[in-house]
């Protein structure tokens, strides 16, 4: 008995793995990143400038809030500027989190927490506006 490739239909490799097309044909696909996927979902209940849409951008071992500057306070023509840094720390026992030093452009850590919920949960509610300024 032979076996016969169909037309159009690719072949899936004996090891199991799949090959999804993308733009330059088959190839691994990227996969999004779970820490990234529940920053961006806590940013959507955080207490200050609700109207403005931040991104998560990866910066080093962590992740980076970067957001327009609605107040103006800092980029008078409301730009983009750095919000916070969320690192995990060394020993994977929790997560550092950073607040931008605008006037001396530097981030400054402000809290270390044991999870990234806690972060996010202390960076959502801000009652000393160190992050959203």
């Amino acid at each position: 008995m032979t076996s016969a490739k169909l037309p159009g239909r690719q072949r899936r490799p004996r090891d199991g793995a799949r090959a999804a097309p993308g733009p330059a044909g088959p190839g691994p696909v990227p996969v999004a990143s779970l820490d990234a996927r529940r920053i961006e979902n806590a940013l959507r209940a955080r207490s200050r400038y609700k109207y403005v849409h931040p991104q998560v951008l990866r910066e080093g071992q962590g992740w980076k809030i970067v957001s327009p500057n609605c107040s103006r306070n800092i980029d008078a023509d409301g730009g983009e500027i750095d919000i916070a840094w969320l690192v995990p720390d060394s020993h994977g026992s929790g997560w550092r989190l950073f607040s931008r030093d605008h006037a001396n452009d530097c981030w400054r850590m402000r809290h270390q927490e044991p999870t990234l919920a806690a972060a996010l949960a202390r960076l959502c509610a801000d009652p000393r506006r160190e992050f959203w300024q």
